[in-house]
């Protein structure tokens, strides 16, 4: 199995813990930003984190939780009880050197997402007011956005946080791009990770990762609440017909901005659809 895909472990508590130390391999031995953990809780466990020198976003993906963070309480959070009702998310904003807790008061899927902090902002709320579910593509390549901290919100101070549902038989992150390069404004140097989903839950996807020079060419097949890694190079993803697919990505690099290129071959499919 190639090492940017990541299985849960388990079905229930902690089931990513992927850190910068666990992300380095032989496909990504240069991973320095990203951090993704997940929970699946029942109804009255609880999870609880410090940050450390690391700005978090929790994302409830699904289900509700008393949130505290930063020693506040911001009181129970969540309303999607299911991933695909695609309404906007709820989710929280924590500092570096502080710390969090979620008591589950429903079952819940809880999105752990993570960068290096720099003290720039305080604890809130990000949602769901202020993300608008906005369709992106024409066409198969036709899919739906959450932007959840993007650059247009001053939010976080390292941290990229976006969903996207794809229709059965389309694609998204397509046309094939990439961000590898710390060239602003041409291009930003970010990591990114794919929390995925599938509708019906059965069902599977596929992303490709790969290098213009060969050099990386990984083609993995997706399960619900698996995660990709991607180093660098282009990575799109298809949802066979039949199966909608959810992800959840989470972007972090040098500067918070998201500057990318399409692959040479492919950059005729966008330009073809402005």
């Amino acid at each position: 199995m190639s090492d940017l895909l990541r299985r849960p472990i388990g079905t229930t508590g902690k089931v990513h813990d992927i850190t910068v130390q666990s992300a380095r391999g032989a496909k990504s031995p240069d991973w320095g930003y990203v951090g993704f953990g997940l929970y699946r809780l029942t109804a009255g466990q609880t999870a609880a984190e410090a940050t450390g020198d690391r700005e978090v976003i929790l994302v409830l993906v699904e289900g509700k939780a008393e949130l505290r963070a930063a020693e506040q309480d911001f009181g129970e959070m969540g309303a999607r009880m299911n991933v695909f009702e695609k309404t906007s998310p709820h989710c929280l904003y924590v500092p570096n050197d502080s710390d969090w807790q979620a008591v589950a008061t429903t079952d819940c899927t809880l999105a752990v997402c993570s960068a290096p902090g720099r003290s720039g902002h305080k604890a809130q709320r990000l949602g769901p007011e202020g993300i608008t579910l906005t369709e992106r593509g024409k066409g198969t390549n036709t899919r739906y956005i959450n932007n959840i901290a993007m650059e247009d919100r001053d939010v976080a101070d390292s941290l990229l946080v976006t969903e996207v549902f794809t229709p059965s038989g389309h694609w998204s992150s397509y046309p094939p791009h990439r961000h590898d390069e710390d060239d602003f404004p041409n291009m930003t140097y970010l990591e990114e990770t794919y929390y995925h989903r599938l509708n019906p839950e059965q069902g599977y996807g596929h992303q490709r990762v790969w290098t213009e020079d060969g050099a990386l060419d990984e083609t993995m097949s997706v399960s619900s609440h698996d995660v990709t890694l991607v180093p660098r190079g282009h990575h799109p993803c298809g949802a066979p017909y039949g199966y909608e697919m959810y992800y959840l990505n989470v972007m972090a690099g040098p500067r918070r901005n998201w500057r990318f290129k399409n692959h040479p071959d492919h950059d005729w499919i966008a330009k073809r659809d402005q």
